[in-house]
């Protein structure tokens, strides 16, 4: 079971949470001994402090959740973070330039928020519900190119998370360095095992005490 909580990042990333949630997600992820809390930037500073001398470690999001920011705010929001102490980032990249085939643009700007994070654990999210089979393998060879850690499946908050077919269509077109992190739906043990045997290597979920503990809950994330 340990094996399974160090595949989390505990997660969350309502625009209503607040300080009382996010150090209850902390108490959590310190409990369960997840891999990361994954939280909005504002609420970096707050978990690394209430972490501090755990091995849980703290993840924000970058442009997110549309990904439509200019590449430059994405990787100055990058620097800023990993100031903050945060050890790993969750990017969203721009989806209509993927669409349009402007993969150039694509790949340069997740190698900026890679070279910004300076080392840290950099996941691409390339928001899989709303692409074709063709789109997620060109943004995963983008993402291969710029030499990220990971990619994603989904934010949440765009109508659809994580599926089986994506993870595993992901899983082969990246290099065998990289990993794949499943979110959005993850809601069981059930569900976070189907991802992990289509190859995720990581999983996403605000519903991670469920998920270990034999529970299900409706958070969407």
């Amino acid at each position: 079971m340990e094996k399974l909580n160090q595949m989390i990042d505990h997660t969350l990333l309502k625009p209503t949470a607040s300080r009382e949630d996010i150090l209850h997600l902390c108490e959590e992820a310190k409990k369960y001994k997840f891999k990361t809390v994954c939280v909005h930037p504002c609420h970096i500073k707050t978990c690394v402090t209430a972490l501090e001398g755990t091995q849980v470690g703290v993840c924000t999001v970058i442009g997110f959740p549309l990904g439509a920011n200019l590449p430059n705010v994405k990787s100055f929001e990058t620097r800023l973070a990993i100031d903050a102490g945060a050890q790993e980032v969750d990017m969203v990249i721009n989806i209509g330039a993927l669409k349009e085939g402007r993969d150039k643009l694509v790949t340069d700007e997740i190698a900026s928020v890679v070279e910004a994070a300076a080392g840290r654990v950099v996941k691409v999210i390339l928001e899989t519900g709303l692409l074709k089979d063709e789109e997620i393998i060109r943004a995963c060879r983008c993402a291969t190119e710029a030499k990220a850690h990971f990619v994603k499946t989904s934010t949440g908050f765009a109508g659809s998370g994580a599926t089986v077919a994506a993870v595993s269509l992901m899983k082969a077109n990246i290099s065998p360095e990289m990993q794949v992190k499943a979110s959005g739906g993850i809601r069981d043990l059930a569900s976070a095992e189907k991802m992990i045997n289509a190859g995720a290597g990581r999983l996403g979920a605000s519903a991670s005490v469920a998920i270990v503990t034999g529970g299900s809950t409706q958070e969407a994330y």
